[in-house]
């Protein structure tokens, strides 16, 4: 009979990394959490840029707001993930026959690879005039507003959500201007204690306000995402 080797099995399948000279403990416990995350894997399996594709994808099954015609405004875009999985789902291609063709506009302070079905721009969204900047690009008001940012980590944790508390809230403002009315604002927080004055904030402006951690969030991770649909003009 064979011997059971599934637990040695699992064992020999983690990849470990040894810390180089001149590398950080941080650095290499990111790298072999990297090598060893499945979503990572599927990512590039499937073709996705990075593995927050998924993120988008969980919270779309749920919400449903990435639909075919929908004008989508995609903030802080790069590497391009979110931008990859709303395009067919918009329909921004013209692939599904009969349905509406949707229009995503990505922006973010870095240069970013063209994606068929994308427009990419560089521009900082919190920039004056960057709003009608959007709404041009796109033709008009959007259905949706989406964020997956997330400031520069300081090492402290209470600093780090702080700042991504405050890009949060710059980033609903800024979908205050550009939503059309029952659109949908999504974007990525951190739990901390400081989130309660954008939830309050979002209530005010939306009919529904969810907080949601997708499955393909790391469970070690106090990220969640925010959905607030039905926007009230």
């Amino acid at each position: 009979m064979a011997k059971n080797t599934s637990g040695r099995g699992r064992r020999d399948l983690t990849v470990k990394v040894k810390t180089a000279r001149g590398r950080k403990l941080s650095s290499t416990r990111w790298l072999q959490r990297q090598l060893n995350d499945p979503y990572v894997q599927r990512a590039k399996a499937e073709g996705f840029r990075g593995r927050a594709a998924f993120k988008i994808m969980d919270l779309d099954d749920k919400f449903r707001f990435l639909v075919p015609g929908a004008r989508v405004v995609d903030l802080g875009c790069a590497p391009g993930g979110w931008l990859q999985v709303a395009i067919p789902r918009i329909n921004a291609l013209g692939e599904k026959s009969g349905k509406a063709v949707g229009r995503i506009v990505g922006v973010d302070l870095q240069e970013v690879e063209p994606i068929a079905g994308a427009e990419i721009h560089q521009l900082d969204f919190m920039a004056d005039g960057a709003d009608d900047q959007v709404k041009s690009w796109l033709g008009g008001k959007a259905d949706v507003v989406m964020s997956d940012m997330a400031a520069s980590a300081s090492g402290h944790k209470q600093t780090d959500h702080l700042r991504i508390i405050a890009l949060c809230e710059a980033a609903a403002y800024f979908a205050f201007d550009v939503l059309d009315e029952g659109g949908t604002f999504v974007a990525k927080v951190l739990a901390g204690g400081a989130e309660g004055e954008l939830q309050k904030l979002l209530k005010q402006k939306f009919t529904t306000v969810a907080n949601v951690k997708p499955p393909s969030s790391r469970a070690d991770s106090s990220e969640k995402f925010v959905i607030a649909s039905g926007f009230r003009g």
